[in-house]
């Protein structure tokens, strides 16, 4: 059993580094390196991080050619989830977002919920030469951390509900799920000994931890959780609100609406006791699983509906308008556990799921049945090691991402499943439906997020600590737009350019 625990935790316990930096980008001294730090990097260096470096060698030297912008940043912790939040700034040639991020600390200082602001530079903007001069141990300058929450253990998952820009909801090693109104809560400072900040809302309804599996429903102010008690729980937040978010309250700065989240609190009184928060307990349990539930995901268009993963290879879907036991239930639908479930919120008859067995089936809710070996439409293979999370790109219904512990995030696209170039076939080491692999991670990449507020920007995260001199690394990218592109589009492009170029005199 301990040992399927370890297996399971999807990223690293931190070391006690040497160094850490504080929210001001101040560094003070730390202890030695406990345990096996030193052996972690010796290991770095030698043999077996070569095959990664050589990749990530000839990564770098094609970003000019393949990113339309790239901006890399060293952690000083290393984070499990990263999540965009709301534009709240446009201009000329960049606009300025929120980002979500976690903190996972050794245990010097608390682990927190960070709140960052990015600057997002446009397309057709960054100069190619400028977007792969970054120093992989250096912070980047389009990420600026705005405030701090210091969260009751470790933040395992985040995500936002759409029916406000100002709340999330987290996942730690514990059976609750945590409701944040993340501009109500204060800015605090990640210090040894400091009271953990109070969420402004508490979820309860497991019998045991809930590591992984949060989603929100894009319909209404519903949540819903899976965990190692095996059950899926669902919630709907719909009494605590007090004001719900209006269609201009998404155009308007965070922090300018009202929060959804009714204040039992007086804030001067300080966010320090978790269990002094209100609570609310679940609309309904549902149980069909036989072992941890890894990832749920809504019905892009129902509160009601939705699907499961599990450590017990099975995809369950859900209603429950029906009951609380599996609508339909495919006992195989890998060779292995499931770590991530998405559906399509373009196609609602689509769904993706990443495995262990290193590989994505994406799957027609119209052909499920319930027993047996699932029949996906198209198996996608080429990662190397197990898939941590899948995500549907909001900018093009057939196009999907994959990140897994190989380092790389795959982008795929079905349409293009079982086509052939002009000009001869594909090469034998193409994957059916593969058009972009992001290599600029150099570990397993843990989690990342399409940007629905800027088309094709994606954010990136990756525990890579051994090897980038720090918690690991974040990236913001955007592939070059001749990537993905209609083909005669972009050829009529390069002709009209190679017609520019040759009418320009010439100045020698």
């Amino acid at each position: 059993m301990e040992s399927q625990t370890v297996k399971k935790k999807r990223g690293r316990k931190p070391k006690v580094r040497d160094y850490y930096e504080d929210a001001a980008g101040g560094k003070r001294g730390g202890g030695a390196g406990e345990g096996d730090g030193g052996g972690m990097r010796e290991r770095a260096k030698s043999g077996q991080q070569q095959p990664v470096d050589d990749s990530y060698s000839r990564w770098k030297n094609v970003v000019p050619v393949i990113y339309d912008w790239l901006a890399n940043h060293n952690l000083v912790w290393p984070s499990l989830s990263c999540r965009w939040g709301p534009q709240f700034e446009h201009g000329n040639h960049k606009n300025r977002q929120r980002l979500y991020l976690s903190e996972q600390t050794d245990g010097t200082v608390p682990n927190t919920l960070v709140i960052a602001n990015c600057e997002i530079v446009k397309p057709r903007v960054a100069a190619a030469e400028y977007i792969s001069a970054f120093n992989e141990e250096a912070r980047s300058p389009f990420v600026k951390k705005h405030k701090t929450i210091l969260h009751p253990g470790e933040v395992n998952r985040i995500r936002e509900l759409p029916q406000s820009n100002r709340i999330v909801a987290t996942h730690t090693d514990c059976p609750e799920v945590f409701i944040w109104d993340i501009e109500a809560q204060p800015n605090r400072h990640a210090v040894l000994g400091a009271a953990v900040s109070r969420p402004d809302l508490i979820l309860t309804g497991h019998q045991d931890n809930a590591e992984f599996a949060l989603a929100m429903c894009p319909a209404e102010p519903f949540v819903l959780s899976g965990g190692k008690d095996k059950s899926v729980v669902l919630w709907s937040i719909q009494d605590h609100i007090s004001t719900l978010a209006t269609d201009s309250e998404t155009t308007k700065p965070p922090g300018s609406g009202g929060s959804i989240i009714k204040s039992n609190a007086n804030p001067s009184e300080g966010n320090d006791k978790p269990a002094d928060s209100p609570s609310i307990g679940p609309r309904g349990i549902f149980h069909g699983h036989e072992d941890t539930v890894e990832d749920v995901q809504f019905c892009p268009s129902s509160a009601q509906e939705f699907c499961s993963v599990g450590d017990d290879s099975c995809l369950i879907l859900w209603d429950a308008r029906v009951g609380f036991s599996p609508v339909v239930k495919v006992e195989k639908a890998h060779n292995a556990d499931l770590h991530c479930v998405d559906w399509n919120p373009h196609d609602q008859n689509l769904i993706l799921t990443g495995s262990a067995d290193n590989s994505v089936c994406m799957f027609d809710r119209r052909n499920l049945t319930s027993g047996g070996v699932g029949s996906p439409i198209h198996k996608f293979e080429d990662h190397k090691a197990a898939v941590l999370c899948v995500q549907w790109c909001p900018d093009k219904s057939s196009v999907f991402g994959s990140s897994a512990e190989d380092g790389l995030l795959n982008i795929w696209d079905h349409q293009l499943v079982g086509k052939k170039k002009e000009g001869g076939p594909r090469t034998p080491t193409s994957a059916s439906g593969l058009f972009f692999k992001h290599a600029g991670h150099r570990d397993k990449v843990v989690d990342f997020h399409w940007n629905a507020s800027d088309p094709w920007t994606v954010v990136s995260v990756s525990d890579d600590c051994d090897v980038s001199g720090g918690g690991g690394t974040l990236q913001i990218w955007r592939m070059s737009d001749m990537i993905y592109r209609d083909e005669d589009a972009v050829l009529a492009e390069l002709r009209n350019f190679k017609s520019h170029v040759a009418e320009c005199p010439s100045w020698q």
